[in-house]
């Protein structure tokens, strides 16, 4: 495939929605599309609208969707020279990126240096911090909860805790006071294990009034990223997104394109691939803003951002 060209034909490596989603641009691009499934998706929407498709295996997604070799080689019989792996399943795991590259294919995502930088949170928080954006207060990464209690007291009461793997608000919990935070941490070095992540806390300053912040971006991995918008997502249930609205809404223009910048510097820092998302929180009371994480993939609310922009970011 020519530097700069379309693939002649992209294996989504995904189901449902998002599969059905990619196809669609693929369609609208004239790039061919494979699809994969397992026994339980064999008539599945996506597998009918693609022009190829490839059985993984069984019903269990350990045995089909998250076999990385099931999915390359997949790719291989089907003549694909691209692999676009939609959100969830291997989306942002580093080492099927490199599967796909060493195979020779075009992983359609951020490289997998970047899928492994960003990933844990902690390690987001340093190339944050080196590249001049805001954090809030908090502690080193812990995985014995019996230093808990000195470590929250050094960043301030209230805490929140926070586990340096995972999404979804996994192992998160606020403690307001030392009685409460060591089975909190324990409880996150648990559901960060559970999720064969190393198993590890840490704990940040709370921020009583915060409104969730994100600010899509795209890069060519040449060093150049832009900014395309932001969303508001701060209605949520269970840590986990409910509205999302595009742009955020009453953010003052100066906060507004501080984000940007930010969202922009920190992808430039490390020359971003792909689309993105940095996310941000923002203290109603204050105004101030800080980073939180970022996601190195397409994310399941990038339809907003499209329809507000009128934009293709699977495109992109």
């Amino acid at each position: 495939m020519s530097e700069g060209r379309p693939p002649r034909r992209v294996l989504v490596a995904n189901r449902g929605e998002i599969a059905c989603r990619i196809i669609r641009t693929l369609d609208r691009m004239g790039v061919g599309s494979v699809a994969v499934f397992s026994d339980a998706d064999a008539g599945a929407p996506h597998v009918r609208m693609a022009g190829d498709a490839r059985r993984l295996g069984p019903a269990p997604a350990a045995e089909s969707y998250l076999r990385a070799d099931a999915l390359v080689a997949a790719a291989r019989d089907a003549g694909a020279d691209a692999v676009h792996p939609g959100y969830g399943f291997l989306s942002e795991d580093a080492s099927f990126a490199a599967a796909v590259e060493e195979a020779g294919l075009v992983f359609c995502g951020p490289t997998p240096d970047q899928i492994r930088a960003f990933g844990p949170k902690d390690s987001a928080r340093a190339l944050a911090r080196a590249a001049g954006l805001p954090l809030l207060p908090a502690s080193e990464p812990l995985d014995d909860p019996a230093a808990a209690p000195a470590a929250a007291a050094a960043v301030g009461y209230p805490v929140m805790v926070k586990s340096t793997t995972g999404g979804g608000g996994i192992g998160m919990a606020v403690c307001a006071g030392p009685g409460e935070v060591g089975e909190a941490v324990a409880r996150a070095v648990r559901a960060g294990r559970s999720g064969a992540g190393p198993g590890r806390a840490y704990l940040e300053r709370h921020v009583a009034r915060a409104r969730h912040v994100e600010v899509q971006i795209a890069g060519d991995g040449r060093g150049r990223v832009v900014a395309l918008g932001d969303r508001d997502c701060s209605m949520q249930r269970r840590h986990q997104k409910v509205l999302e609205e595009a742009p955020a809404p009453g953010l003052a223009d100066g906060l507004r394109s501080r984000l940007a910048s930010w969202a922009v510097r920190l992808g430039e820092s490390v020359a971003y691939r792909s689309v993105g998302t940095v996310e941000f929180l923002v203290d109603a009371d204050s105004g101030e803003a800080f980073f939180l994480e970022v996601n190195t993939r397409l994310q399941v609310e990038h339809p907003v951002t499209e329809a507000v922009l009128g934009i293709d970011l699977v495109e992109w």
